[in-house]
């Protein structure tokens, strides 16, 4: 049975509102009792001993005449809730803030479990990562969890994290890890051929919604290697190799170099055709290989390379074989694995990473509730 314990979240978007959505129709959830909820500009706190109302908290959060408190004042309220009601609370970050990304050491400080899908603060600096690891050392103190940073709610951090602590020597971790890149290289280069060209595939991603609301974001790499940070910094070998998290990852990025300092997104977009011969270049050597092309991330632990950047597979792979949409796949090839572990499933979506947030929150609500 799952412990009880209160809940504050912060961000209320598609991830937020996934996340008490589910929280609100699933009975199992009940004992888990949201007590807080903030946005950008509003702070709805629960009275003591009371949880909020999940049918209608986006009308009592709207009607709130509370503005959205300093974090430092979040968590004096929350300690206050805290002492009242006696429960442990947990803390969920949906947003992709830097500030409460940093703000995690402070969480944990207070004694509040930190539950999140905000790669910020995992993949930012060493400093920061060290940070949150000592301040959530005590024995039966905070926990974190950050399951939905990679693959939203696939198991891949529970599956690393599973190896790594039962002794398994981790050799290899390769995959497809961003849903974008995914949905763009199945579109661009599947086993089967293609001549559809690589700016009208960026342009009908963007108009549906799959890239961010500038495409160069996402063809710059930095999704995948900040979730390859993520990764490493399971591996005990790998932990301290990337002093300035991501920005220490050997990223390719796949704007191409007359597009490198275009900040309009607009026209960005309207300009990519002008470098189609450059993809279509790229994907014809593929093909006559018999091979696709994948943006992935490869953590080789044994030679201590971590990079993200654009691969050939066979047309067999399973990285060209098993991926569909914004499908992600990873593989872990460990002593015991020597044939490669493969995670794969959606990568991307509200609900799939609340999923994760939620089962997340499960975890914590049955070691401290």
């Amino acid at each position: 049975m799952t412990g009880q314990i209160d809940v504050a979240i912060i961000g209320v978007g598609l991830v937020g509102s996934a996340v008490l959505r589910q929280l609100s129709t699933v009975p199992a959830l009940s004992t888990l009792r949201v007590i807080a909820l903030q946005n950008s500009k509003k702070t709805l706190l629960a009275q003591p001993g009371q949880g909020l109302s999940l049918q209608d908290w986006k009308t009592q959060l709207n009607d709130s005449t509370v503005a959205a408190l300093p974090l430092e004042k979040l968590v004096s309220s929350l300690k206050d809730l805290e002492g009242a009601n006696q429960r442990h609370i947990a803390v969920i970050d949906n947003t992709s803030n830097d500030d409460v990304a940093s703000f995690y050491p402070s969480f944990l400080e207070a004694g509040f479990s930190v539950v999140t899908p905000n790669k910020k603060a995992f993949s930012g600096s060493l400093d920061l990562f060290k940070s949150i690891q000592n301040a959530k050392a005590k024995p039966s103190g905070p926990l974190t969890y950050q399951e939905s940073t990679v693959g939203a709610g696939l198991p891949i951090i529970g599956t690393l994290n599973d190896l790594v602590v039962t002794g398994d020597k981790i050799k290899k971790i390769e995959g497809v890890l961003s849903g974008t890149m995914s949905y763009i290289f199945n579109e661009f280069s599947p086993a089967s051929g293609s001549s559809t060209k690589f700016s009208d595939i960026v342009r009908v991603a963007r108009e549906n919604g799959y890239t961010e609301p500038h495409p160069g974001d996402d063809l710059s790499g930095s999704d995948v290697a900040r979730k390859l940070t993520i990764l490493s910094r399971l591996v005990p070998e790998l932990a301290d190799q990337l002093p300035e998290g991501y920005n220490s990852v050997d990223t390719q990025s796949l704007t191409p170099s007359g597009l490198a300092n275009e900040q309009n997104a607009d026209n960005y977009v309207k300009r990519l055709p002008e470098f189609d011969g450059e993809f279509d270049q790229l994907r014809a050597s593929a093909q006559e290989n018999k091979c696709v092309l994948r943006y992935v991330g490869l953590i080789d632990v044994e030679k201590k390379i971590i990079k993200a950047g654009l691969e050939s597979y066979p047309a067999d792979h399973p990285f060209a074989t098993s991926l569909g949409g914004s499908d992600n796949i990873i593989s872990f090839t460990t002593e015991r694995y020597n044939r490669p572990l493969l995670v794969q499933g959606a990568g991307a979506g509200a609900d799939v990473t609340a999923m994760g947030v939620v089962a997340d929150l499960v975890r914590v609500a049955e070691r401290r509730g």
